[in-house]
């Protein structure tokens, strides 16, 4: 292979005007043997000139990702797809480390990515060599050569960083190896701290990082090997960092070495403490090492953090990220005794010096504020942002010591207070406490002699700021406000009853003021959350807002426009709950503005890259949605809110199917509301334009169309019947699904739309259909299933086409024949019917574990309408004036398993006459002063966790013989499923009645074929013959009750 040739074609992709045929002329060369290696010789040469070797990197990294692996050809086709050559393959491991360790570092970065996907697939399998490669390179006396092994080592140990222990066999048996090797040369390193020593460390650290974070290798690291590391890490805590860092601009200093070696440190040091080294808290496997942990290293540890935490109490530089790992490692040591005597004659300064300013105001919040509150916003509603994490860590802390250690909430409460009540208190600081307050909300409202004065603390010093001439105090109070109300929802608190409601009055209005006539964008967002939740939480802050709503969302429209915040989207759709009536007025101007709002998300620039606007465009499609199901009652609205809905369809519909599938739920529930009542002319055009996108592999979704189709079919019976295009797309659809392997779940809900069809069109002349329906479910049926739903719900097609019309289904039946059974199918399908029968029943118990141990993989059926349209069919086919001979031999098992089925009936119904007890009815408020905290000389368990450990070790016994046949019916078999909200006409109430039906049926057979109504009837038992009355009675009383009602 010609290098230079391979040099030209990578230089001119890099000419805008070469780079169509360079990259012609390497698409026609890349499978040409010796092309790879030749690549990476072109990487590694510092002869080449740097932007050719990055291009080459480049290149072979997305070949390796793409043919590294050995592929075989897909089903149907011969020939094998591209991989690299063996040959090739060979030479690119035999010096793709060299190439890391001799690469600068942007060509180095490309290089790992490849030498982690040849791990991949080739370790240990085909390339146990890069250990002694590896292990040869870091004894080298040339200190050069360290870093970039390091860099390999660091590859193969992120490949198995999150397998099983069990699967980490080829990793560890490495890492006897390269462990004692990376824990001396970092021993050895600590005390220098020039910038590549540092760097070495680093990467040493991320390795070890990777080793235990998911899984401890205790069978590597004893405890003699761990005290090793534990030593190490606490020496990089404890060190200074260079004093010529603080020459470095405050935002980029987070980037140097000396500061990344703490992070990673104190990362490996919380991960030990949260995940291994927590009496109590740890899987059983752990138990040992975390007793071991905890008494030897856990207050060494923790001594040296409170030393670093009181270094950026003193105005010492800390970066954030190694603050928030240290106060995360405080967090976990106020579970246990040891730990908390150690940080208890500290707490006191922790909270009001180190925890309280973290929840302040401060100047980087301010510049934000005011050079960017749209950015502001954002990142206060990112938990995750750089910015927030040592105050959201703090605020965790904070919440954590006040519930579990008895002196902190009165301190930290009394210490808020003083603030407060203080006239001369900066103005920082009150935003502080109120952040305390709001955070430690849950806590408060638990204890009586804070709850009791709640309304005196909102009164006196939360209303008041929501009028501040600050706009940071304006938006905390309003925080506050929701924080405090969000509580008693989630919580069950009783809400709080204000003593004057005039403060309440205020308190609204001023809230109000601030979304509306508020100048600052942060104050408006709070004060719309604060102002849904006393909404929906304080009756009479409903009626204040009342006569306003209209102004109010219509402000809301505007600071969803602006900010694209979701929180608010939220905010909008619980107050279209809250004031359905008031909202008609407005309805369709409102929905207007969020597809106006939609279009200008999901068409912006950024959207492919911004995860946060596909979450915003989901919230702007799900309050549309709200507004059409408030609205559905409104048929002058809805009509006109249809054209709006079909344009935001449209939108979905018309971009790329990857870019449609992340909307095409909340796209298809739009399509749903707009069907429920009515069916347009423009809404029969959709269903032609969904099948165009159902074609191009969207079957995925077919299960979310389903509502949709229902629709369809059921509410304008007629229209789909005038048009056999319907009818026909949405067979297509579901012969599509049965014939491909889309699911058994996506299977079932197409057999279940064939069924509806055939049920709600009986009697409607689509003879030609049935047919089709039932050729496309019993092939189905006969290249096996493993759900006992959907064995169910294929059977259920052709008992309908039964009922449908008996003599169609029997003549289709035997004039179908499959491949390999030339026999008609109809005593097949009757003898598989009667043998499945029991799929029918839901029932549980000695009969169910019979069933699962001789059938294998069967779970109950619950569903009221699978029990009535199998009694319904059974009694159309023992009623047959022209019998199959088959059903001769199955005679004797037809009123048997109907009398089941109707056992089975019964004790649904029983079910569903019950009203069960409203769980929320037994959930009052929650009991005063509940208390969770730990005596200073005890440790915190997990009684959540021990408790799942004692449920798993235990056995649970059968239960006695006396229960009876309710043993036979499970409670949760009454619960119903999804496939049951799909009704037909035999589930209205006018509908067919099953009682009545088979006691004709039967009656029927007695009159005009005694010899079969013999056959039907001679075995059955005392108690069967006793159950049959039974059924003729309740047949009875039911015929006399509708005859009655008429």
């Amino acid at each position: 292979m010609d290098p230079n040739r391979i040099m030209q074609a990578l230089k001119g992709t890099i000419d805008p005007n070469l780079r169509i045929a360079a990259e012609n002329e390497l698409n026609q060369s890349y499978k040409i043997i010796n092309f790879a290696p030749t690549l990476l010789q072109i990487i590694v040469s510092e002869q080449v000139e740097f932007p050719v070797r990055h291009a080459a990197a480049i290149y072979l990294k997305n070949m390796v990702s793409q043919y590294w692996q050995d592929r075989e050809p897909s089903l149907g086709e011969v020939i094998f797809p591209f991989n690299i050559h063996e040959n090739d393959r060979q030479q690119i491991r035999d010096h793709i480390v060299e190439g890391i360790i001799r690469c600068p570092e942007s060509i180095r970065a490309q290089l790992t990515m490849c030498l982690r996907a040849i791990i991949k697939h080739d370790f240990p399998g085909r390339w146990t060599a890069i250990v002694d490669k590896i292990d040869m390179n870091l004894q080298s006396l040339n200190s050069g050569s360290w870093y970039g092994s390091l860099l390999a080592l660091y590859q193969l140990v992120k490949t198995y960083e999150y397998r099983k222990a069990d699967e980490r066999e080829p990793l560890l048996a490495a890492m006897q190896i390269f462990l004692p090797r990376i824990q001396l040369l970092i021993s050895q390193l600590l005390s220098d701290a020039t910038i590549f020593s540092v760097l070495i460390q680093k990467q040493i650290l991320k390795i070890f990082h990777a080793l235990v974070q998911y899984s401890l290798p205790l069978q590597l690291i004893n405890n003699t090997v761990m005290t090793q590391w534990m030593e190490i890490l606490r020496a990089i805590m404890d060190r200074d960092v260079p004093a010529e860092t603080l020459e470095v601009d405050e935002d980029d200093r987070p980037e140097l070495a000396w500061w990344k070696c703490k992070k990673w440190s104190l990362r490996i040091i919380t991960r030990l403490f949260e995940r291994y080294g927590s009496p109590g808290n740890v899987t059983k496997e752990y138990g040992e090492f975390a007793d071991f942990f905890l008494k030897t290293y856990a207050v060494g540890i923790q001594q040296v953090l409170l030393k670093v935490v009181d270094q950026h109490r003193q105005k010492q530089y800390i970066t954030p990220r190694v603050l928030q790992q240290c106060l995360n490692y405080l967090n976990q040591g106020l579970s246990h005794s040891l730990t908390w005597k150690q940080m208890k004659p500290h707490m006191q300064t922790i909270c009001q010096e180190v925890i309280f300013p973290l929840m302040c105001y401060k100047d980087e919040d301010e510049k934000l504020w005011q050079e960017d509150p749209y950015e502001y916003i954002r990142m206060k509603f990112n938990l995750y942002d750089d910015h927030a994490l040592p105050a959201t860590a703090a605020q965790s802390f904070l919440c954590k010591a006040a519930r579990k250690r008895k002196e902190v909430l009165p301190q930290m409460m009394e210490f808020c207070h003083q603030i407060l009540m203080d006239p001369s208190a900066n103005p920082r600081s009150k935003d502080g406490a109120l952040h305390c307050i709001g955070a430690l909300a849950e806590l408060i409202l638990r204890k009586r002699m804070y709850r009791e004065k709640m309304e005196l603390i909102l009164q006196n010093y939360v209303f008041p700021l929501l009028n501040s001439p600050m706009g940071y105090l304006r938006a905390r109070s309003c925080w506050v406000l929701h924080s405090v109300n969000s509580c008693w929802v989630l919580h069950s608190f009783s809400p709080l009853s204000f003593q004057d409601e005039l403060v309440l009055r205020n308190a609204v209005e001023l809230v109000k003021q601030d979304l509306i006539d508020d100048k600052e964008m942060p104050v408006k967002v709070e004060a719309a959350i604060a102002l849904q939740t006393l909404v929906s939480n304080q009756e009479q802050a409903k009626l204040y807002i009342r006569p306003y709503i209209q102004p109010v969302m219509q402000e809301l429209l505007h600071v969803v426009k602006e900010t694209e915040n979701d929180d608010l989207t939220n905010v909008i759709q619980k107050m279209i709950c809250e004031y359905n009536q008031e909202v008609a007025a407005i309805a369709v101007d409102m929905t207007q503005n969020l597809a106006d709002i939609f279009t200008r998300v999901l068409q912006s620039e950024e959207y492919e890259e911004n995860e946060d606007k596909t979450v915003m465009a989901l919230g702007l499609l799900s309050t549309i949605d709200t507004i059409l199901t408030v609205m559905e009652d409104h048929k002058e609205i809805t009509q006109q809110l249809e054209g709006i809905c079909l344009q935001v369809i449209g939108l979905v519909l018309q971009k790329p199917i990857i870019g449609m599938a992340e909307f095409y739920e909340e796209i298809l529930s739009l399509a749903f509301g707009l069907t429920c009542q009515t069916i347009s002319p423009q809404m029969w055009q959709l269903l032609g334009i969904l099948y165009e996108v159902f074609q191009h592999d969207c079957f995925d979704y077919f299960t979310d169309m389903m509502p949709l189709l229902h629709n369809y079919i059921t509410v304008d019976t007629d229209m789909l019947l005038s048009n056999p295009k319907h009818l026909e797309v949405i067979y297509s659809m579901c012969k599509k699904v049965l014939t491909i392997d889309a699911g058994e779940d996506a299977e079932c809900h197409a057999a279940k739309l064939l069924e509806v069809i055939i049920l709600q069109c009986r009697g409607r002349g689509i003879d030609q259909c049935i047919p089709l329906f039932v050729e496309a479910v019993l092939e189905r049926l006969m290249r096996g299933v493993k759900s006992s739903e959907l064995r169910t719900m294929c059977l259920q097609v052709a008992i309908a086409a039964l009922y449908y019309n008996p003599v169609l289904l029997i003549h289709t039946l035997d004039n179908m024949h499959f491949p390999h059974n030339p026999q008609p199918i109809t005593a097949h399908f009757i003898n598989q019917w009667m043998n499945d029968t029991e799929f029918f029943l839901g029932v549980h118990g000695s009969l169910y574990f019979f069933f699962v141990r001789f059938i294998g993989g069967w779970q109950p059926t619950s569903r009221l309408h699978d029990r009535k349209i199998c009694i319904i069919g059974l009694s159309v086919l023992m009623e047959l004036p022209s019998r199959p001979a088959v059903l001769d031999g199955v005679a004797a098992q037809i009123i048997p398993s109907i009398l089941l089925l109707f056992l089975g009936l019964k004790h649904l119904h029983t079910s569903r006459l019950i009203n069960k007890p409203d769980v929320l009815a037994h959930t009052g408020p929650q009991d005063e002063d509940q208390n969770e905290e730990i005596p200073s000389d005890e440790d915190e368990v997990n009684e959540n966790w021990n408790a799942m450990q004692q449920q798993s070790g235990t056995v649970t016994g059968h239960g006695s013989e006396d229960d009876d046949e309710d043993e036979y019916w499970d409670e949760d078999c009454f619960e119903g499923t999804p496939l049951e909200e799909y009704s037909t006409p035999l589930d209205y109430d006018n509908g067919e009645d099953e009682y009545q039906f088979f006691t004709s049926a039967l009656l029927g057979v007695q009159n005009s074929d005694a010899a079969w109504y013999q056959s039907l009837t001679g075995p059955l038992s005392d108690d069967q013959k006793k159950q049959l009355q039974e059924i003729y009675s309740i047949s009875q009383q039911r015929r006399s009750t509708a005859t009655k009602g008429q």
